[in-house]
């Protein structure tokens, strides 16, 4: 029981931290097709950018300020790179995103070298919020959970309240219906763009300090997100949501579970032994493989509903 609401917690707070990396990615997936490999370096460069500014001005403005900046580089990468590539198909955008991955990685390492940098959680959010089992809830998760669910509830009041959003939900569908009632369907292209990009700088920002803050940590992210954005399908932020939390939970109680298949099965009066390959298998604990498991869900969702969970367009 203690383990479970442990777990259950610390699932949720991850989940969310995927929902705000994967919902930027989604929209721009969903509108401009570009599969973005470069949105993980993005996040990244949001840790390293709110490193920096909170030796100098604090962890509070930089909490606003790194994301803007991530805003702005997200914005020059569609108007000075993906339009430029873009009349050359999505091949040439995912080699051009592709590419940025390195990119961004060298300038990374070159800038603050391969070791972790001490990025902390502020002093005034350093406390326990609540113990539960004896054990202390941080309050920095809490704040991880309020700004992730303060970003759930903007991104909904942008998309179904506000006149731009309705433009952006037109667009996802019908750019060329879009443009030709005369709005600028390239600028909304660059205004997605942008966001997506101050979405992933602000994960960063709150993850930079939770997990680690290396040059290795978008290669960490990257792929599940990919997974999240997939799993959820294209087009629908409810369904990232709903993978988001999913795949939160799965990775964190698949951590600390230690029966295997083989146990399962015999409460049926199944014997499994483990000379043969198979058995083998069978009897390896789901903590060992716990990382693999949310691409095993991704395999099953595919082969039977290749849209995803809620999507509206074929992955």
């Amino acid at each position: 029981m203690q383990i479970g609401l442990i777990s259950l917690l610390d699932g949720l707070v991850y989940g969310m931290l995927l929902f705000m990396l994967a919902s930027g990615l989604t929209l721009i997936l969903s509108m401009m097709g570009v599969l973005n490999f470069a949105h993980a370096s993005v996040y990244m460069l949001g840790a390293y950018f709110a490193y920096e500014l909170s030796r100098w001005v604090g962890f509070w403005p930089a909490l606003i300020i790194a994301p803007l900046l991530c805003g702005a580089i997200g914005a020059a990468i569609e108007v000075w790179g993906l339009r430029r590539v873009h009349h050359n198909g999505h091949i040439a955008e995912l080699l051009f995103t592709f590419g940025l991955v390195f990119i961004i990685g060298r300038a990374v390492q070159m800038a603050w070298g391969m070791l972790p940098m001490p990025y902390r959680v502020p002093a005034s959010l350093d406390f326990p919020l609540f113990s539960l089992y004896g054990e202390n809830f941080p309050a920095y998760r809490g704040f991880m959970l309020l700004i992730s669910a303060l970003m759930l509830l903007t991104i909904w009041l942008l998309l179904k309240k506000t006149r731009i959003g309705l433009i952006i939900q037109a667009a996802l569908t019908h750019p060329s219906m879009v443009s030709a009632l005369g709005h600028d369907v390239p600028s909304v292209f660059t205004i997605v763009f942008a966001g997506g990009s101050l979405l992933a700088g602000l994960a960063g920002v709150i993850a930079g300090n939770y997990l680690t803050t290396e040059s290795s940590m978008a290669d960490a992210m990257g792929p599940i997100v990919f997974v999240v954005v997939i799993f959820g399908g294209l087009g629908s932020l409810a369904g990232c949501f709903i993978a988001s939390i999913l795949m939160g939970m799965v990775q964190t109680f698949s951590v600390v579970m230690e029966w295997s298949f083989a146990d399962m099965l015999r409460p049926l009066g199944i014997s499994v032994s483990a000379d043969d390959l198979l058995g083998e298998i069978l009897t390896i604990s789901i903590s060992r493989i716990g990382p693999l498991v949310p691409y095993v869900l991704l395999i099953v969702i595919l082969l039977f509903r290749p849209r995803g969970l809620m999507g509206t367009r074929e992955t």
